[in-house]
C-alpha cells in the first residue's frame, strides 16, 4: 500500500462549476469572485472579504494597508510557514520573533511584552496546524500597547476559539486555499476584516491600484499589484464551501482514528487540542518523544521506504539560511521552537483517508519505531 501525504478532494461538482465558467467566457473580475467573497465573509463572520491569488499576497496587502513600513517592527512566531514572516520583510519592516508554547505550538503571549519597543506596530499570530492562537491574551496586549493585530488563519478555516470562528480576530486576517487546505482551489487566498478602509485598500491594491468605485479602468490611484483571483478558482471555492460541513466531519473522523490508534505508543505525542477550541483539522502532526526524539529524519526515511509519505512541518524560520544571513539569528535563540521543529512529523491526512490506510500508517510507524530503538 502507498499512502500519500495529502490528496485534493475534487468532485464532479467542482468540475461542473469550472466548465460553466469556461462556457460563460467570463474568466476574471466576474460574479464568482464576488459571490465567493460574500459567502466566505459570512462563513467567517466578518463584514468584508477580498479574494487574492495566495495567502501570502493577502498577508502582504494587510501589512501595506496598516501602513507598516521601513523600520517598523512586527512581533510574530518563528514556527510557521515562512510567508508569515516574509510578508513583513516585503515592506522592509522587521519581524521580531517570540517563542512558542510547547502544547498548542502557537506564539506564547507571556513572552511578547519584553519584545515590544517604540518601533513595534503590530502582532501577527498564526493559528498553527488549525489550532487557534490565544486570541484573548493577544487582543489584550495589542489593545494595551495600541498595536495592530493580524491573524494568519491560513491553516484554520472552520476552527473555533471560544465559540468564534477563526478569521474573525484582530484588525484583519487571512485564509489560504492551496491543495492540502480544508478548502482548496489550487492556489488562492482571502483577506478578511470588519474594517471597510482596510478592505478597500486591499481590493484596490490587488487590482493594480485601481479606484474601487467610480474609477476608470486605466486610472491608478496607488501602487498596486496583480494579486487578483480568477473566476474558475472561485467557482471551485464556492463548491468546496457548500460541502464544508462534510469536509469537517471527514477530517474529524480521520483525526479521531489517529488519536485512538496512536495514543498509547510511548515514543509519540499526539496533537494537543485546548478545551476552549474546536479544531477543523488541516494536517495531522505528531511529535516524537523519548528514544525517538532525535531520530525524526530516520523515521521519515523508513516510512518512505514502506510507501508512506510524511513531512517535517515546520522548520524554524529564524534558522532558515536567508534569515540567519540578513538578521543574524542563531541556534538557541528560540529554544522551544527549535526543539519542536526537530521532532514533528506530518502523517498522511486528507478528506477521504480510509481507516485501512490509517491502520497501515500506524502499523508501519510502530514497526519503524521498534527498529530504531
Amino acid at each position: 500500500m502507498n499512502v500519500p501525504l495529502f490528496q485534493a478532494d475534487i468532485t464532479n461538482k467542482e468540475i461542473k462549476e469550472v466548465l460553466e465558467v469556461l462556457r460563460s467566457q467570463k474568466l476574471s473580475i466576474g460574479p464568482k469572485v464576488k459571490e465567493f467573497e460574500e459567502k466566505l465573509a459570512g462563513f467567517a463572520g466578518v463584514k468584508y472579504a477580498v479574494a487574492v491569488n495566495s495567502g501570502t499576497s493577502a498577508l502582504h496587502l494587510i501589512i501595506r494597508a496598516l501602513g507598516i513600513k521601513d523600520g517598523d517592527e512586527v512581533i510574530t512566531s518563528p514556527f510557521s510557514f515562512i510567508a508569515s514572516a516574509n510578508c513583513i520583510l516585503f515592506e522592509r519592516a522587521k519581524p521580531v520573533f517570540v517563542d512558542i508554547k510547547g502544547d498548542t505550538l502557537n506564539i506564547n503571549p507571556e513572552l511578547i511584552q519584553r519584545r515590544i519597543t517604540q518601533k513595534t506596530k503590530a502582532i501577527l499570530a498564526p493559528d498553527m496546524f488549525a489550532h487557534p492562537a490565544d486570541w484573548d491574551a493577544l487582543s489584550k496586549i495589542a489593545k494595551k500597547h495600541n498595536l495592530f493585530l493580524i491573524e494568519d488563519s491560513a491553516e484554520s478555516v472552520g476552527s473555533e476559539y471560544r465559540g468564534k470562528r477563526c478569521g474573525n480576530f484582530g484588525d484583519a486576517s487571512i485564509f489560504a486555499f492551496s491543495p492540502n487546505k480544508q478548502i482548496t482551489i489550487g492556489e488562492g487566498g482571502m483577506v478578511l476584516t470588519d474594517n471597510e478602509e482596510i478592505a478597500n485598500f486591499c481590493r484596490s491594491s490587488a487590482s493594480q491600484g485601481r479606484k474601487i468605485e467610480g474609477g476608470k479602468w486605466l486610472e491608478h490611484i496607488r501602487l498596486g499589484y496583480n494579486y487578483r483571483l480568477n473566476e474558475m478558482s472561485c467557482a471551485v471555492g464556492l463548491s468546496q464551501l457548500r460541502r464544508i460541513k462534510d469536509t469537517m466531519r471527514k477530517r474529524q473522523k480521520a483525526a479521531s482514528l489517529y488519536n485512538k490508534k496512536l495514543k498509547y505508543i510511548k515514543d509519540i505525542e499526539i496533537p494537543y487540542v485546548a478545551k476552549d477550541v474546536k479544531l477543523h483539522w488541516w494536517i495531522y502532526v505528531i511529535k516524537l518523544i523519548g528514544n525517538a526524539a532525535g531520530k525524526r529524519d530516520i523515521v521519515m526515511e523508513k516510512l518512505k521506504e514502506r510507501g508512506i509519505e510524511s513531512r517535517d512541518y515546520y522548520k524554524s524560520i529564524h534558522l532558515q539560511p536567508f534569515y540567519k544571513e540578513i538578521l543574524g539569528f542563531k541556534e538557541g535563540d528560540f529554544p522551544v521552537c527549535e526543539d519542536i521543529s526537530k521532532r514533528t512529523i506530518a502523517l498522511p491526512f486528507f478528506n477521504d483517508l480510509r481507516e485501512n490506510q490509517i491502520d497501515f500508517v500506524v502499523r508501519q510507524l510502530k514497526a519503524v519505531l521498534n527498529i530504531i530503538k
